[in-house]
Order: C-alpha cells, then structure tokens, then sequence
C-alpha cells in the first residue's frame, strides 16, 4: 500500500510538473528586423575645395505608399567635379521628429546605402565611411561627375539585418528613390 501511494505521488507529482508554463528562453527574444519609416532623405553636395553645400531632399509625409511626395527635387550638379556626399534620413510622423540617420550609425552592420546613377558615366559614387566589418555604409562618401547630361541617380538604403556582405542583394528597402540628375 505505501508503494502505491508513492508511486501515486510520482504520477500526480509527474502530472502536475508537465501542466507547469515553461518560459522559453526564445520568449524574450524580441528581433528588430522591421524596416524603418523614413519620411525625408536629403542629399547633401559639397564641392570639394569649397564650403558650398547644395542640398536636394524627398519628402513623404506619411511615408512609402499612401499620398504624393510633397517634395521631390532634380539633383543638378556641376560636370568633372567632386563632392562629398552626406545623407539625412528623418521620420517626421512623429514629434519631435526621429533622426533615422544616427539609427543607421548605430546599427551600421545592418545597412547598405547605394547610390546607382543611370547611365552610369555621369556619376561615380565611393563609400566615405565602413562598419565594423570594412563593409560600406554610405552614410558619407564621394561622388564624382563627369561630362554633363541628363540621368536618374536611384537612392536605396538596404536593410540587411544579420545577412549584410557589402553587396545589395540580401535584405530589405528602407528607402528606393530615384531622383532626376542633371549634370550641367
């Protein structure tokens, strides 16, 4: 009899434990992986030599998708010249508005910005800036004209969480713009 009551005891002992909520240790893991809203990129432009600062923005009040851009602007640069080229990144849906590009800084292995001009003899674009695995931000670099003519100067800022190899391949779109280009 006290063999049965053990043995009892272990079954609702055994029961009782299989009805205990384990935490997961996956269950606080929280990815931050999702794109981020960016309402406002400018490009800034300035030539080498001097202080001359041309800027050239995008704004989207309520972000990709819904209403019309508000601004768009042409980026008009001078031919056979060099710049430094710096973006700004800001999500304005919120007050006070969200500084994206130092979000960018700060997870710096997660992002890729590219800068694609077509065709591509107008412009030549070399990264300023790397993470910690000597791959390109392109948060800061040089672009470089050449003769003058008329293009598309296509803006993405590739989130890579966890896959970025200095390519633009994996991951996401934060931003996907292409702005008119001149050089004249």
């Amino acid at each position: 009899m006290k063999m049965t009551r053990k043995i009892t005891w272990m079954i609702l002992l055994a029961a009782a434990m299989s009805f205990t909520q384990c935490k997961d240790a996956g269950d606080d893991v929280q990815i931050d992986d999702e794109n981020e809203l960016i309402t406002s990129v400018t490009l800034k432009f300035t030539e080498e030599g001097t202080t001359n600062t041309t800027s050239f923005s995008y704004k989207d009040a309520d972000g990709d998708g819904g209403n019309a851009p508000t601004q768009f602007d042409t980026v008009a640069l001078k031919p056979n010249k060099t710049y430094t080229l710096a973006i700004e990144l800001l999500d304005e849906s919120k007050t006070p508005a969200s500084n994206i590009t130092e979000e960018v800084a700060e997870e710096s292995d997660e992002h890729l910005f590219v800068y694609t001009p077509t065709p591509s003899t107008l412009l030549t674009y070399t990264y300023g800036d790397k993470d910690a695995n000597n791959y390109g931000i392109g948060l800061t670099g040089k672009a470089v004209t050449t003769t003058a003519g008329t293009g598309k100067l296509k803006v993405q800022l590739r989130h890579q969480p966890g896959s970025k190899n200095g390519t633009p391949s994996p991951g996401s779109d934060d931003v996907n713009l292409e702005f008119n280009l001149k050089v004249q």
